[in-house]
Protein backbone atom coordinates (compact mmCIF):
# COMPACT_ATOMS: atom_id res chain seq x y z
CA UNK A 1 0.00 0.00 0.00
CA UNK A 2 1.39 3.45 -0.93
CA UNK A 3 2.32 6.23 1.46
CA UNK A 4 -0.36 8.44 -0.07
CA UNK A 5 -3.01 5.98 1.10
CA UNK A 6 -1.85 6.27 4.72
CA UNK A 7 -1.83 10.02 4.41
CA UNK A 8 -5.36 10.00 2.96
CA UNK A 9 -6.74 7.73 5.72
CA UNK A 10 -5.07 9.73 8.46
CA UNK A 11 -6.53 13.07 7.44
CA UNK A 12 -8.61 14.85 10.11
CA UNK A 13 -12.43 14.62 9.73
CA UNK A 14 -14.22 17.47 8.10
CA UNK A 15 -16.81 19.60 9.95
CA UNK A 16 -19.65 17.52 8.49
CA UNK A 17 -18.03 14.23 9.62
CA UNK A 18 -16.94 15.39 13.08
CA UNK A 19 -18.94 13.90 16.03
CA UNK A 20 -21.04 16.34 18.07
CA UNK A 21 -19.36 17.90 21.10
CA UNK A 22 -19.62 15.96 24.31
CA UNK A 23 -21.72 18.64 25.99
CA UNK A 24 -24.37 18.38 23.23
CA UNK A 25 -24.94 14.64 23.61
CA UNK A 26 -26.88 14.75 26.95
CA UNK A 27 -28.99 17.61 25.58
CA UNK A 28 -29.87 15.63 22.47
CA UNK A 29 -30.60 12.57 24.60
CA UNK A 30 -32.98 14.52 26.83
CA UNK A 31 -34.69 16.09 23.83
CA UNK A 32 -35.17 12.66 22.23
CA UNK A 33 -36.60 11.26 25.48
CA UNK A 34 -38.95 14.25 25.82
CA UNK A 35 -40.09 13.89 22.21
CA UNK A 36 -40.77 10.17 22.73
CA UNK A 37 -42.77 10.87 25.89
CA UNK A 38 -44.85 13.50 24.11
CA UNK A 39 -45.51 11.17 21.18
CA UNK A 40 -46.80 8.43 23.49
CA UNK A 41 -48.83 10.64 25.86
CA UNK A 42 -50.32 13.11 23.37
CA UNK A 43 -53.11 10.76 22.11
CA UNK A 44 -54.14 10.00 25.70
CA UNK A 45 -54.07 13.70 26.61
CA UNK A 46 -56.21 14.54 23.59
CA UNK A 47 -58.78 11.90 24.56
CA UNK A 48 -58.71 13.02 28.20
CA UNK A 49 -59.24 16.62 27.19
CA UNK A 50 -62.05 15.80 24.78
CA UNK A 51 -63.92 13.26 26.92
CA UNK A 52 -63.22 14.49 30.48
CA UNK A 53 -62.05 18.10 30.69
CA UNK A 54 -64.35 19.49 28.01
CA UNK A 55 -67.60 18.09 29.56
CA UNK A 56 -66.52 19.36 33.00
CA UNK A 57 -65.81 22.85 31.69
CA UNK A 58 -69.07 22.87 29.71
CA UNK A 59 -71.05 21.78 32.78
CA UNK A 60 -69.38 24.57 34.75
CA UNK A 61 -70.38 27.04 32.03
CA UNK A 62 -73.98 25.80 31.85
CA UNK A 63 -74.31 25.93 35.65
CA UNK A 64 -74.11 29.73 35.42
CA UNK A 65 -77.34 29.89 33.39
CA UNK A 66 -81.01 29.20 33.91
CA UNK A 67 -81.24 26.83 30.96
CA UNK A 68 -83.79 24.19 30.02
CA UNK A 69 -81.54 22.18 27.74
CA UNK A 70 -82.81 23.46 24.37
CA UNK A 71 -81.02 25.99 22.24
CA UNK A 72 -78.04 27.85 23.66
CA UNK A 73 -77.80 29.09 27.26
CA UNK A 74 -78.80 32.77 27.43
CA UNK A 75 -80.37 33.52 30.82
CA UNK A 76 -77.21 34.20 32.86
CA UNK A 77 -77.78 33.87 36.63
CA UNK A 78 -74.21 33.70 37.95
CA UNK A 79 -73.85 31.61 41.08
CA UNK A 80 -77.58 31.52 41.85
CA UNK A 81 -77.74 27.80 41.08
CA UNK A 82 -75.00 27.16 43.65
CA UNK A 83 -76.64 29.27 46.34
CA UNK A 84 -79.84 27.37 45.60
CA UNK A 85 -78.04 24.14 46.43
CA UNK A 86 -77.33 25.34 49.96
CA UNK A 87 -81.03 26.02 50.56
CA UNK A 88 -82.39 22.91 48.83
CA UNK A 89 -83.55 20.37 51.45
CA UNK A 90 -83.44 17.59 48.85
CA UNK A 91 -79.78 18.22 48.03
CA UNK A 92 -78.85 18.59 51.71
CA UNK A 93 -80.69 15.32 52.34
CA UNK A 94 -78.67 13.75 49.53
CA UNK A 95 -75.47 14.73 51.34
CA UNK A 96 -76.73 13.16 54.56
CA UNK A 97 -77.87 9.96 52.86
CA UNK A 98 -74.60 9.73 50.97
CA UNK A 99 -72.71 10.02 54.25
CA UNK A 100 -74.86 7.26 55.78
CA UNK A 101 -74.19 4.96 52.81
CA UNK A 102 -70.45 5.63 53.12
CA UNK A 103 -70.49 4.85 56.85
CA UNK A 104 -72.59 1.71 56.33
CA UNK A 105 -70.21 0.53 53.62
CA UNK A 106 -67.10 1.03 55.74
CA UNK A 107 -68.62 -0.36 58.93
CA UNK A 108 -70.63 -3.30 57.53
CA UNK A 109 -69.96 -4.15 53.90
CA UNK A 110 -66.15 -4.11 53.93
CA UNK A 111 -65.69 -6.03 57.22
CA UNK A 112 -68.12 -8.65 55.91
CA UNK A 113 -66.16 -8.90 52.67
CA UNK A 114 -62.90 -9.22 54.62
CA UNK A 115 -64.34 -11.96 56.84
CA UNK A 116 -65.48 -13.92 53.80
CA UNK A 117 -62.09 -13.46 52.15
CA UNK A 118 -60.28 -14.77 55.22
CA UNK A 119 -62.63 -17.75 55.39
CA UNK A 120 -62.23 -18.57 51.70
CA UNK A 121 -58.47 -18.22 51.93
CA UNK A 122 -58.37 -21.34 54.11
CA UNK A 123 -58.07 -24.85 52.74
CA UNK A 124 -61.75 -25.66 52.25
CA UNK A 125 -63.32 -28.22 49.98
CA UNK A 126 -64.99 -26.47 47.06
CA UNK A 127 -63.68 -23.02 47.94
CA UNK A 128 -63.33 -22.14 44.24
CA UNK A 129 -67.09 -22.70 43.86
CA UNK A 130 -67.82 -20.50 46.87
CA UNK A 131 -65.61 -17.75 45.47
CA UNK A 132 -67.43 -17.90 42.17
CA UNK A 133 -70.84 -17.80 43.85
CA UNK A 134 -69.96 -14.82 46.04
CA UNK A 135 -68.40 -12.91 43.16
CA UNK A 136 -71.28 -13.65 40.75
CA UNK A 137 -73.58 -10.81 41.98
CA UNK A 138 -70.95 -8.25 41.03
CA UNK A 139 -71.00 -9.53 37.44
CA UNK A 140 -74.75 -8.94 37.17
CA UNK A 141 -75.83 -5.54 35.93
CA UNK A 142 -77.46 -3.08 38.31
CA UNK A 143 -80.71 -3.27 36.34
CA UNK A 144 -80.96 -7.04 36.74
CA UNK A 145 -80.10 -6.73 40.44
CA UNK A 146 -82.72 -4.03 40.95
CA UNK A 147 -85.48 -5.97 39.23
CA UNK A 148 -84.54 -9.14 41.13
CA UNK A 149 -84.79 -7.49 44.53
CA UNK A 150 -87.96 -5.65 43.64
CA UNK A 151 -89.47 -9.10 43.18
CA UNK A 152 -87.90 -10.43 46.39
CA UNK A 153 -89.12 -7.50 48.51
CA UNK A 154 -92.51 -7.13 46.87
CA UNK A 155 -95.17 -6.57 49.57
CA UNK A 156 -96.99 -9.73 50.71
CA UNK A 157 -96.13 -11.77 47.61
CA UNK A 158 -92.36 -11.35 47.68
CA UNK A 159 -89.91 -14.02 48.77
CA UNK A 160 -88.82 -11.99 51.82
CA UNK A 161 -92.35 -11.64 53.23
CA UNK A 162 -93.15 -15.30 52.53
CA UNK A 163 -89.97 -16.44 54.25
CA UNK A 164 -90.74 -14.33 57.32
CA UNK A 165 -94.33 -15.55 57.35
CA UNK A 166 -93.24 -19.18 57.22
CA UNK A 167 -91.38 -18.79 60.53
CA UNK A 168 -94.07 -16.71 62.22
CA UNK A 169 -92.47 -13.28 61.75
CA UNK A 170 -95.13 -11.73 59.57
CA UNK A 171 -94.89 -8.43 61.44
CA UNK A 172 -91.31 -7.83 60.24
CA UNK A 173 -92.33 -7.80 56.59
CA UNK A 174 -94.08 -5.03 54.74
CA UNK A 175 -93.36 -2.18 52.41
CA UNK A 176 -89.60 -2.62 52.18
CA UNK A 177 -88.94 -0.06 49.45
CA UNK A 178 -92.12 1.96 49.98
CA UNK A 179 -91.66 2.86 53.64
CA UNK A 180 -89.56 5.88 54.56
CA UNK A 181 -88.03 4.11 57.58
CA UNK A 182 -87.00 0.91 55.82
CA UNK A 183 -86.11 1.99 52.28
CA UNK A 184 -82.51 3.06 52.97
CA UNK A 185 -81.52 -0.02 55.07
CA UNK A 186 -83.15 -2.30 52.49
CA UNK A 187 -81.37 -0.50 49.68
CA UNK A 188 -78.07 -0.87 51.52
CA UNK A 189 -78.75 -4.59 51.88
CA UNK A 190 -79.11 -4.82 48.11
CA UNK A 191 -75.89 -2.80 47.64
CA UNK A 192 -74.02 -5.12 49.99
CA UNK A 193 -75.22 -8.21 48.12
CA UNK A 194 -74.21 -6.61 44.83
CA UNK A 195 -70.76 -5.24 45.66
CA UNK A 196 -69.26 -7.20 48.55
CA UNK A 197 -67.94 -9.90 46.19
CA UNK A 198 -65.74 -7.37 44.43
CA UNK A 199 -64.11 -6.30 47.68
CA UNK A 200 -63.85 -9.92 48.78
CA UNK A 201 -61.79 -10.71 45.68
CA UNK A 202 -59.55 -7.70 46.36
CA UNK A 203 -58.91 -8.98 49.88
CA UNK A 204 -58.30 -12.50 48.61
CA UNK A 205 -55.66 -11.21 46.21
CA UNK A 206 -54.02 -9.31 49.06
CA UNK A 207 -54.12 -12.32 51.39
CA UNK A 208 -52.47 -14.56 48.81
CA UNK A 209 -49.58 -12.10 48.52
CA UNK A 210 -48.73 -12.47 52.22
CA UNK A 211 -45.86 -14.98 52.62
CA UNK A 212 -46.93 -18.12 54.47
CA UNK A 213 -43.57 -18.11 56.30
CA UNK A 214 -44.67 -15.10 58.35
CA UNK A 215 -47.73 -16.91 59.67
CA UNK A 216 -45.65 -19.99 60.36
CA UNK A 217 -43.09 -17.95 62.29
CA UNK A 218 -45.83 -16.30 64.36
CA UNK A 219 -47.38 -19.72 65.06
CA UNK A 220 -44.03 -21.05 66.26
CA UNK A 221 -43.68 -18.03 68.54
CA UNK A 222 -46.97 -18.99 70.18
CA UNK A 223 -49.37 -16.51 68.52
CA UNK A 224 -52.95 -17.73 68.30
CA UNK A 225 -55.23 -17.22 65.27
CA UNK A 226 -56.49 -13.80 66.36
CA UNK A 227 -52.98 -12.56 67.18
CA UNK A 228 -51.70 -13.70 63.79
CA UNK A 229 -54.57 -11.93 62.09
CA UNK A 230 -54.15 -8.77 64.16
CA UNK A 231 -50.36 -8.44 63.99
CA UNK A 232 -49.49 -10.15 60.70
CA UNK A 233 -52.44 -10.23 58.31
CA UNK A 234 -53.99 -6.80 58.91
CA UNK A 235 -50.78 -4.74 58.67
CA UNK A 236 -49.69 -6.49 55.46
CA UNK A 237 -53.22 -6.20 54.05
CA UNK A 238 -53.27 -2.47 54.81
CA UNK A 239 -52.66 -1.20 51.24
CA UNK A 240 -55.43 -3.43 49.88
CA UNK A 241 -57.86 -2.29 52.59
CA UNK A 242 -57.10 1.35 51.88
CA UNK A 243 -57.75 0.86 48.16
CA UNK A 244 -60.99 -0.98 48.95
CA UNK A 245 -62.19 1.85 51.22
CA UNK A 246 -61.37 4.41 48.54
CA UNK A 247 -63.35 2.56 45.86
CA UNK A 248 -66.26 1.94 48.23
CA UNK A 249 -66.56 5.60 49.23
CA UNK A 250 -66.35 6.89 45.66
CA UNK A 251 -68.93 4.31 44.57
CA UNK A 252 -71.33 5.30 47.37
CA UNK A 253 -70.98 9.01 46.53
CA UNK A 254 -71.74 8.44 42.84
CA UNK A 255 -74.43 5.76 43.28
CA UNK A 256 -77.19 6.10 40.70
CA UNK A 257 -78.32 3.17 38.57
CA UNK A 258 -79.27 0.74 41.34
CA UNK A 259 -81.27 3.40 43.19
CA UNK A 260 -82.97 4.58 40.03
CA UNK A 261 -84.12 1.11 39.03
CA UNK A 262 -85.41 0.16 42.48
CA UNK A 263 -86.92 3.33 43.96
CA UNK A 264 -86.17 6.32 41.67
CA UNK A 265 -85.30 8.13 44.88
CA UNK A 266 -88.63 7.58 46.63
CA UNK A 267 -90.58 7.49 48.74
CA UNK A 268 -90.54 11.28 49.20
CA UNK A 269 -86.77 11.53 48.39
CA UNK A 270 -85.83 9.19 51.27
CA UNK A 271 -83.58 7.03 49.07
CA UNK A 272 -82.42 9.77 46.72
CA UNK A 273 -78.72 10.34 46.05
CA UNK A 274 -76.95 13.28 44.43
CA UNK A 275 -76.76 11.49 41.10
CA UNK A 276 -80.49 10.70 41.20
CA UNK A 277 -81.31 14.33 42.03
CA UNK A 278 -79.10 15.45 39.16
CA UNK A 279 -80.98 13.18 36.77
CA UNK A 280 -84.37 14.29 38.08
CA UNK A 281 -83.68 17.98 37.56
CA UNK A 282 -81.79 17.58 34.30
CA UNK A 283 -83.86 15.05 32.37
CA UNK A 284 -87.24 15.09 34.11
CA UNK A 285 -87.71 18.77 34.95
CA UNK A 286 -85.45 20.19 32.23
CA UNK A 287 -83.51 22.43 34.62
CA UNK A 288 -80.12 21.81 33.05
CA UNK A 289 -78.45 24.78 34.73
CA UNK A 290 -79.33 23.57 38.22
CA UNK A 291 -78.53 19.96 37.30
CA UNK A 292 -75.10 21.10 36.05
CA UNK A 293 -74.51 22.85 39.38
CA UNK A 294 -75.30 19.55 41.14
CA UNK A 295 -72.89 17.73 38.83
CA UNK A 296 -70.11 20.23 39.62
CA UNK A 297 -70.80 19.82 43.35
CA UNK A 298 -70.67 16.03 42.97
CA UNK A 299 -67.42 16.32 41.02
CA UNK A 300 -65.83 18.61 43.62
CA UNK A 301 -66.84 16.36 46.52
CA UNK A 302 -65.32 13.33 44.79
CA UNK A 303 -62.20 15.26 43.80
CA UNK A 304 -61.59 16.73 47.27
CA UNK A 305 -62.08 13.35 48.90
CA UNK A 306 -59.79 11.60 46.39
CA UNK A 307 -56.98 14.15 46.82
CA UNK A 308 -57.28 14.28 50.60
CA UNK A 309 -57.46 10.49 50.91
CA UNK A 310 -54.43 9.93 48.71
CA UNK A 311 -52.40 12.61 50.47
CA UNK A 312 -53.33 11.66 54.04
CA UNK A 313 -54.14 7.95 53.95
CA UNK A 314 -52.48 6.42 50.89
CA UNK A 315 -49.35 8.56 50.97
CA UNK A 316 -47.12 5.75 52.24
CA UNK A 317 -48.47 3.36 49.59
CA UNK A 318 -47.84 5.76 46.70
CA UNK A 319 -44.40 6.72 48.01
CA UNK A 320 -43.51 3.02 48.29
CA UNK A 321 -44.65 2.43 44.72
CA UNK A 322 -42.57 5.35 43.44
CA UNK A 323 -39.53 4.14 45.37
CA UNK A 324 -39.92 0.68 43.86
CA UNK A 325 -40.17 2.12 40.36
CA UNK A 326 -37.02 4.22 40.85
CA UNK A 327 -35.17 1.18 42.19
CA UNK A 328 -36.25 -0.88 39.17
CA UNK A 329 -34.59 1.62 36.87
Amino acid sequence: MSTSTYVKDARPPTAAEAPPPANRRPLMRRFTAWLTAVAFTLPALILFGALVLTPILYALYVSLFNWGGFGSPEDYVGIDNYTRLLDDPVFLGDLWRGLLLVLFSIAVQLPFALAMAVALNQKLRGRAVYRMLFFAPYVLSEVITGVLFMMIFAPDEGLADRALGSIGLDGLGGLWFADQDTVLPTLFLVMTWKYFGFHMMLYLAGLQNIPAELHEAARIDGANAWQRFRHVTLPLLGPTIRISIFLSVIGAIQLFDLVWVVTQGGPDHHSETMAVTLFQFGFKRYQMGYASAISIALFLISLVFAIAYQRLVMRRDTEGALTTMRGAR
